[in-house]
Formats: structure tokens, C-alpha cells, sequence
């Protein structure tokens, strides 16, 4: 008798994890960041990430189809980039700030990828929320810090676009064994620079090693499944919770305590972000042999997607 099949966690828990795992490593490289700047840290991480699942996924170069390559070589190039702009953001301005600039982003693509108007209530609702998490009427911020954020954001926006297509097209994360090491080949020429400027010890290349483990192994891992099963709109407005992450993360590890505005955009995002999830959600694409995806019966479009 065989036993009952485990249901699958949802797909938004698994969004969740990935953001906790992903704003802890973000903290944990402050340090690695002192140590080789912001350039060095982002080439150690993807790196590291690269050679962590080259052992693990043990990925086969022939399931890669020609149509496949434009794809890869994208996804690639923006990982390296959004890593390497978010750390050199998060050098200047604080995390929580960072975060929450970048999130605009993918809320951006979660705004323009909706069919539905009222899906448009909780970007919004998000965007009230990160403004306050954010209290941009308080001081001066570094410029080149904010500018940073907003390249990674539109790295971050185009990374889900692209993670959604790959994950789509491989099995597990198996796509990320293609991606991770293209996007160290991306970061080779300003961490390289950065790290033999900076001060690289053993316990630094430990530490780099482990944050790699979390991000981008797990984390980006855990998105990329995450992805397969959610349209843009939902987990684009589900990241809404990742600036609150990075306020409590930021608290935790860094001593960065949140003002009372603060906790009230906390509960704005986390509230936009649960409702998000309840949107339309991805049927879960079959992988045939040859990698192709069969059409779904029915299944859930999102705008500008072929019928």
C-alpha cells in the first residue's frame, strides 16, 4: 500500500523563507563588505554560489536547447549585476533603506504585469508602506547610495521576469547551476580589483563560503521554485514583506532600531503582502524529457501572455 503523497508547502512560503535567508546573508555581508568592498563580496558570494551547486546539481550542458541560451546568459548577467549593486548600495545607506528602495522594482513589474485593477490596491498599498519604512523626510541620504538601490531594483524587477522563464524551463533549481556561474563570470572584473585591494583572510573567504550557501544557493533556489507556481503580480507584491524583513534583520544582527513609523510600515507591507498571494496563482508547468512544457488545461494568464 502506498503511502499518501506529501502535499507541497504553497508557493508563498517558500517566498518567505527565501527573503529571510536573503536579508541574513545581506547583514552577514557588512563584514565581508569591510574587508573587500562591495565588489569583492558580491564576486566571493557568486563564486562561491557557483562552485556550491556545480557539486550539488551536477548540471548536464546537453538539456540546454539553443532557445534556452538568451535566457541564461540574461538571468546571469542580472543576478551578478543586482548583487553587485545591491552590496554597493548597502555600503552607503542602511539596510532596511536599501531594501526598501530596491522593492520598487519588482513592485514596479508587479503593477504593469496585472490584468486586474484591483490588483493594483495592494502595490499601492505596499508602496504607503515603504515610504514610511523608508522616512525619506528624515536627513540626507547618500545620493550614489540611492542610486545603487535603484539599479539593483531594476535588476531585481528583470530578475524575476527571468527567473520565471528559466524556472519554467528546468527542472528544480537546476537553472540556477547555469545561471550562478555566469553571473561570477559577471562579477570577475570589479571583484577581482576589490579583493586584491582589500584584506582577504581565511575567516572572510569562511564567511563569504557560508553567506554563498544561503544566497544564492538556498534562497535563490527557494524563489526560483516559488516562481514556478506564482504569477508576477502575486510574488512581486508578496516581496512587499522584504523591506519589513530587513527593518527586523537589520535590528537583530546589525542593531538598526526602527522608529515608530517604521513598525507601522512593517504592518502596511505585511498586510499587502498576504493579500497579494491570494491573487492568481501559476499552475505548476510539466517538465516532458525533452524540457518542453506542455500547455496547462486552463490555465491562469497573465497579461501580454499568449493565448
Amino acid at each position: 500500500m502506498t503511502s499518501p503523497t506529501r502535499p507541497a508547502p504553497p508557493a508563498w512560503s517558500l517566498a518567505v523563507v527565501a527573503m529571510l535567508l536573503i536579508q541574513l546573508s545581506s547583514a552577514l555581508s557588512v563584514t565581508v563588505i569591510d574587508a573587500v568592498g562591495a565588489g569583492g563580496a558580491s564576486w566571493l558570494r557568486t563564486c562561491f554560489g557557483a562552485l556550491f551547486l556545480l557539486l550539488i546539481v551536477r548540471p548536464s550542458l546537453r538539456s540546454i536547447r539553443r532557445a534556452d541560451v538568451p535566457n541564461l546568459l540574461l538571468l546571469g548577467t542580472v543576478t551578478g549585476l543586482m548583487t553587485t549593486l545591491f552590496l554597493a548600495a548597502l555600503d552607503r545607506i542602511p539596510l532596511g533603506t536599501a531594501v526598501a528602495i530596491e522593492f520598487l522594482g519588482p513592485l514596479t513589474v508587479a503593477a504593469v504585469m496585472s490584468r486586474r485593477r484591483r490588483a493594483l490596491v495592494w502595490p499601492a498599498l505596499a508602496f504607503v508602506g515603504v515610504v514610511l519604512l523608508t522616512e525619506p523626510w528624515q536627513g540626507a541620504t547618500d545620493a550614489l547610495g540611492i542610486l545603487f538601490a535603484l539599479l539593483g531594483g531594476a535588476c531585481w524587477g528583470l530578475y524575476n521576469l527571468l527567473t520565471q522563464r528559466v524556472g519554467d524551463r528546468f527542472s528544480g533549481i537546476s537553472g540556477l547551476a547555469y545561471t550562478i556561474p555566469i553571473a561570477a563570470v559577471v562579477t570577475t572584473i570589479i571583484g577581482v580589483p576589490s579583493v586584491i585591494e582589500g584584506t582577504l583572510t581565511l575567516p572572510i573567504i569562511l564567511l563569504a563560503a557560508g553567506i554563498a550557501l544561503l544566497t544564492p544557493v538556498i534562497s535563490f533556489g527557494l524563489e526560483m521554485l516559488a516562481l514556478r507556481r506564482m504569477t508576477h503580480t502575486a510574488f512581486g507584491t508578496l516581496l512587499a514583506i522584504e523591506p519589513a524583513f530587513a527593518i527586523i534583520i537589520g535590528l537583530i544582527v546589525l542593531s538598526q532600531t526602527p522608529g515608530v513609523l517604521q513598525v507601522i510600515g512593517i504592518v502596511i507591507v505585511v498586510i499587502a503582502g498576504a493579500a497579494a498571494q491570494r491573487d492568481v496563482t501559476r499552475s505548476r508547468p510539466a517538465v516532458s524529457s525533452d524540457g518542453a512544457i506542455p500547455p496547462a488545461e486552463n490555465p491562469e494568464r497573465e497579461e501580454g501572455e499568449p493565448r
